[in-house]
């Protein structure tokens, strides 16, 4: 899958889900579970114990979804990531290191930002688009305001996103959104309620469907 299609693909599902996790221990599961609710752009975090690894061996294994690596500071991560077979890059901040390489292999980044300044910065560096967060904070009337003056940067609030609110941040003018612990909970991921999440990715389909 090229570019272009990953970020096609992004753009439809409208839901990047976000795992973070205190171990590796059944996020191939917790992913075929997302899957099940309609949702198969997944955001893999490096603040999770053997990242790297396990998005290797998710990639080999569940080839037709989508893994991305999150959580990136530097370059050096960003290229262990996309050998591992990362489809997309996602920072915290704005990292124009992290740009560069993604760039320099063709594949997606969302770069973090939160204030206009950061936010066109990180655009005119070459993001894809341009990782709004914490967007609990301020909410879909921020995003509605940012796209007031930068129509053209594509914005993907993260934080605080839930199946009441992700139709209302895409009606402001997000392109799409990454949804953490309103999809994918600690308490879920770690008693392997599988059933609980998959319900959670249907909330948030059926919540987009809606606001199309």
């Amino acid at each position: 899958m090229n570019k272009d299609a990953v970020l096609s693909k992004i753009k439809t599902e409208k839901v990047v889900a976000l795992i973070r996790a205190d171990s590796p221990d059944g996020l191939l599961d917790c992913a075929k579970a997302l899957a099940d609710g309609g949702l198969t752009s997944i955001e893999l975090t490096m603040t999770t114990p053997g990242a790297i690894r396990m998005l290797e061996k998710a990639t080999a294994e569940l080839p037709h979804f989508l893994f991305g690596l999150g959580t990136v500071l530097d370059a050096d991560t960003a290229r262990a990531g996309i050998l591992a077979g990362a489809r997309f890059l996602v920072t915290p901040a704005l990292r124009p290191d992290v740009i560069a390489t993604a760039k320099r292999y063709s594949v997606p980044v969302f770069c973090g930002a939160l204030t206009p300044t950061e936010i066109l910065s990180a655009w005119e560096l070459g993001a894809d688009a341009v990782k709004v967060f914490p967007a609990e904070f301020f909410g879909p009337a921020y995003i509605k305001s940012i796209k007031a003056p930068f129509p053209h940067i594509d914005l993907v609030p993260t934080g605080g996103v839930t199946p009441d609110n992700v139709g209302e941040f895409l009606k402001a003018g997000a392109t799409a959104t990454a949804a953490g612990s309103s999809l994918v909970d600690a308490k879920s991921l770690k008693e392997k309620n599988w059933q609980v999440i998959t319900a959670r990715a249907k909330a948030f389909v059926a919540a987009v469907a809606a606001a199309r």
